[in-house]
């Protein structure tokens, strides 16, 4: 098997005069992230007097969505034009070895019911390996920043994941099928022996957040199926600089291209992997 992880050997001490000097770029992604986050904030006052829109079965987008990705792209553009885009609202635009990838408002569901857990998540790929990340709470303020071999951090404090290693202490966070039910039985196959084998799981309902919470250590480990690129790419690059580690369903560094993924400490993930493993269907080759 071959996890991707830039992190298997710890990341260097930073001093915080040089956690000051943030890569131009990641500096950029958080104006942008605060600037929807205070969008998003805002609306929250109002959430009755939203529009709101389905795409498809329980996939809902309103106009804050579409309000916090334009400023986003706004701020990025202005600094960066060249730049590709993919985000979750506007698809896909440009042609460049860079690439952001946007998620203006991931947890859209909690968002309109009132639930305060949503985050805004913004990465950098180059060539597509994501070398920036930002995840940003705009409830609590939370500001989740990584940056490619120079660690993880939230706020201005330095993060890694826990280190538990017992599988029966183990917190997990997951999402439940929410659109896409063909792989419901696997899921279920896989819930009901981690309710057993683990301390408990969690369905919060923001993928972005659930990564950075692996990240600082408040889980264990995470697992999902079905993502889109925009729902984890910053937070698997906030697991993997916090030395965790990340994979597709088989183990592999594909999770971006499937949408399926595993996360979480190292002796924690090999755990979880085994466990999502024993009940991949031939339909979940990833």
């Amino acid at each position: 098997m071959r996890f991707c992880n830039a992190a298997r050997t710890r990341c260097r001490a930073i001093d915080p005069a040089e956690r000051l000097k943030m890569h131009p770029t990641l500096n950029i992604a958080v104006k942008a992230a605060r600037r929807a986050g205070s969008i998003i904030n805002r609306a929250s006052h109002d959430v009755d007097l939203l529009k709101v829109t389905a795409k498809r079965q329980s996939d809902f987008v309103t106009e804050v969505d579409r309000a916090a990705e334009a400023a986003i792209i706004e701020v990025l553009q202005e600094a960066y034009p060249d730049y590709a885009i993919l985000a979750e609202e506007s698809g896909e635009s440009g042609d460049s070895e860079y690439q952001w990838i946007i998620d203006p408002l991931d947890g859209t569901t909690n968002f309109i019911h009132g639930f305060p857990q949503f985050s805004v998540s913004i990465a950098l790929a180059h060539k597509g390996q994501v070398t920036q990340a930002v995840v940003y709470d705009p409830t609590r303020n939370e500001l989740f920043t990584a940056s490619r071999g120079r660690g993880a951090f939230l706020n201005e404090r330095r993060i890694r994941v826990s280190k538990r290693a017992k599988f029966q202490e183990a917190l997990i966070g997951t999402g439940f099928p929410y659109r896409a039910f063909e792989h419901i039985d696997a899921y279920m196959a896989i819930f009901r022996e981690l309710v057993q084998k683990t301390a408990g799981l969690r369905r919060p309902g923001s993928a972005a957040l659930d990564l950075a919470y692996v990240a600082c250590g408040r889980t264990d480990g995470f697992f999902e199926i079905g993502l889109s690129p925009w729902d984890m790419a910053a937070g698997t690059l906030l697991v993997s600089e916090a030395g965790g580690l990340v994979s597709d369903l088989a183990g592999e560094p594909g999770y971006l291209d499937s949408g399926n993924i595993v996360a979480g400490t190292p002796k924690i993930f090999t755990q979880l992997l085994q466990v999502v493993g024993n009940h991949r269907s031939a339909a979940l080759t990833a």
